[in-house]
C-alpha cells in the first residue's frame, strides 16, 4: 500500500529532524486533514525548533482560532508579528496582524 504524504514527510523529518520546511509541511497535513490538534503540537515543536520561521505563528494561530483557542492563538500571533517584522518580512507580519484584529 502507498503511503500517505504525511507518512512520507514523517520518514523525511527522521532523517532531517531540523528541517523547519518539512515540519511545517507535516503541520499542514495534519492542519488539511481536519487535525487541528496534531497540526498545532507540530507547530509548536516547529516554533521551539525554529523560532524565527513565521508562517508556523500565522497558521499555527489559524488552528488554534479552530479548535477555539482564542486567546492563545493571540498569544502567537503576538510572539509571530515581530518576528516578521525584525525580518523585514512586510507580508506575513500584515496576515497576522490582519488575523489577530479579527480575534480581537
Amino acid at each position: 500500500m502507498a503511503k500517505s504524504r504525511k507518512e512520507q514527510i514523517e520518514e523525511m523529518l527522521q532523517d532531517e529532524p531540523n528541517d523547519h520546511e518539512l515540519r511545517y509541511m507535516l503541520a499542514m497535513e495534519h492542519a488539511s486533514g481536519g487535525d487541528d490538534a496534531g497540526a498545532v503540537h507540530v507547530f509548536e515543536e516547529l516554533i521551539r525548533r525554529e523560532p524565527g520561521y513565521p508562517p508556523a505563528y500565522h497558521m499555527g494561530a489559524r488552528a488554534l482560532q479552530r479548535l477555539g483557542r482564542i486567546a492563545d492563538a493571540q498569544a502567537l500571533l503576538q510572539r509571530g508579528i515581530p518576528i516578521a517584522l525584525r525580518q523585514g518580512n512586510q507580508h506575513a507580519a500584515g496576515e497576522m496582524q490582519e488575523l489577530l484584529s479579527q480575534l480581537e
